[in-house]
């Protein structure tokens, strides 16, 4: 064998493994994985990672308040009115330490939930950003002040929050058309202490100001299946509602009520 055939011989010999790191070459510099190799964008994210709205919402919200956000046993969160009312921070906060009086528990780690405290911020700030309108609907009560979600009396720590009597006065103009007179319609019943203890009195305010869409049931200011001189509700209306409705979940009202 002559010097030249042994050279083209050992080059033959080294050429496919020279091509297959040309080849690997080419792909780095182009971008693309190596075959085989894993793209860390696929890779599962941990638990407590995990700051995807709608994952968090399904994985600890949907149970109650339903898959879009309304028609579940409790309260809808997919309410304009209730969005717009509600404050930012005491969105945080439900989620954050629960609601009392509620079955709603705490969700933060903090409290023995089972979300981050980036997750709970995911969640409260995504339930405005995803069921907020960024404009008023035609949804909207068009009064021109709404009601606060929290009631002022409560807010100034007053012990009586509100009428119960005058309560049932409004609730006779308000509520009676689908309810009942005495809260006992057998369809719509709501007054019932079982049911009234597993709503707090800020719930018992947050439904009569937002009513529940998601069940046809108006809000302070919905005119439908009211009469024709109905007029929203105010602020204390709201109150004397709930005080009402707080007195039916003890019983019957009592004498110093009825005063």
């Amino acid at each position: 064998m002559t010097a030249s055939h042994e050279r083209r011989s050992r080059w033959f010999a080294k050429a496919p493994l020279a091509c297959a790191l040309a080849a690997l070459l080419s792909l780095a510099l182009a971008g693309c994985e190596f075959p085989g190799q894993p793209d860390p964008a696929d890779r599962p994210i941990p638990e407590d990672q995990q700051l995807d709205f709608g994952l968090l919402f399904q994985r600890n919200c949907a149970g109650c308040h339903g898959a879009e956000g309304k028609l579940g046993p409790a309260p809808p969160l997919n309410d304009e009115l209730f969005l717009t009312i509600i404050p930012d921070a005491d969105l945080l906060s439900l989620i954050r330490s629960g609601h009392k009086g509620t079955p709603m528990p705490a969700f933060a780690q903090a409290n023995g939930g089972p979300l981050t405290e980036a997750q709970v911020s995911a969640l409260a700030t995504g339930l405005k950003q995803r069921w907020k309108p960024a404009s008023p609907t035609s949804a909207m009560p068009t009064t021109s002040v709404l009601p606060p979600y929290r009631s002022p009396l409560a807010e100034a720590g007053i012990t009586k929050k509100g009428d119960p009597v005058r309560g049932a006065q409004l609730f006779a103009k308000a509520c009676a058309e689908c309810h009942g007179a005495d809260g006992k319609d057998v369809d719509l019943t709501i007054h019932d202490p079982d049911f009234l203890t597993l709503l707090s009195d800020q719930v018992l305010r947050r439904i009569v100001i937002t009513g529940r869409s998601d069940l046809g049931m108006p809000s302070y200011a919905g005119t439908e299946g009211r009469s024709d001189d109905f007029q929203p509700l105010t602020s204390t209306d709201i109150d004397d509602v709930v005080a009402l409705l707080a007195a039916w979940r003890r019983g019957p009202l009592s004498k110093s009520e009825l005063k």
